[in-house]
């Protein structure tokens, strides 16, 4: 589902990326541990064409991105550090608009259907600018999954969820997962990122370092190369 050949990002002098590579088969949830500057977000943004590569190949679902990028662009959804909403509409504009852009079918049920799942009916109709950082990521989630992507790209998703939130989320990828969409998160809480995967990647001044499926080691195996590689019980 995901092909990435060695990947190159530099910005001026200062070298992000340095030679990635992964496969990433269909229904496949891989989880990306890494201090903060290793590049995990320069990845994510390459692989969900807001950002190009100084050189290497990336293809999703048999798109190649520098050719195709528009035919990959509607197999991805993403969740990052921008909510990538409109302030001044209501969410439920915002999710119509979305949803007219990934023509989506029967997008008024759509549209309540994910408003349900995300815990956010009752302020479908506030704008999001009155929203709360922790709604906010809620609706930037209600988003991401409104085309039900074939990919979901998360830059940290529980950012600002409380702990009934980041449970209902941790419900819905579980429940993503075994309907067979490939996920992508990078997380710094260990036990979190662990629990929801079955493969653990490692990446650290722009290299993947560690690659390997979840059930590789035990929890105490993982603290130990969390700590070696990235520092910290959560850094």
């Amino acid at each position: 589902m995901i092909e990435i050949e060695n990947l190159h990002k530099q910005f001026g002098h200062h070298r992000v990326l340095r030679g990635v590579s992964l496969t990433i088969a269909e229904g496949q949830f891989l989880t990306l541990f890494g201090p903060n500057g290793a590049g995990k977000t320069t990845l994510l943004k390459i692989i969900a064409t807001l950002s190009r590569p100084t050189r290497g190949h990336v293809r999703l679902n048999g798109y190649e991105l520098r050719s195709d990028w528009t035919e990959a662009r509607r197999a991805l959804g993403m969740v990052s550090h921008q909510s990538l909403l409109y302030p001044d509409l209501t969410l439920h504009e915002n999710l119509h608009f979305f949803a007219r852009l990934y023509a989506v079918p029967d997008a008024e049920q759509r549209i309540q259907q994910v408003l349900n799942q995300v815990g956010l009916a009752h302020r479908a109709h506030d704008p999001v600018r009155t929203f709360s950082r922790g709604m906010v990521q809620r609706a930037t989630i209600a988003r991401a999954i409104l085309h039900d992507p074939l990919i979901l790209l998360l830059d940290e998703p529980f950012t600002g969820l409380d702990e009934g939130a980041a449970e209902r989320f941790a419900d819905l990828l579980a429940e993503t997962a075994r309907r067979g969409r490939t996920i992508i998160m990078t997380t710094h809480n260990l036990e979190q990122g662990l629990a929801l995967c079955d493969r653990v990647a490692i990446l650290t001044e722009g290299k993947i370092v560690y690659d390997a499926p979840r059930d590789a080691h035990t929890l105490d195996e993982w603290r130990a190369f969390y700590r070696r590689y990235v520092g910290g019980a959560h850094a």
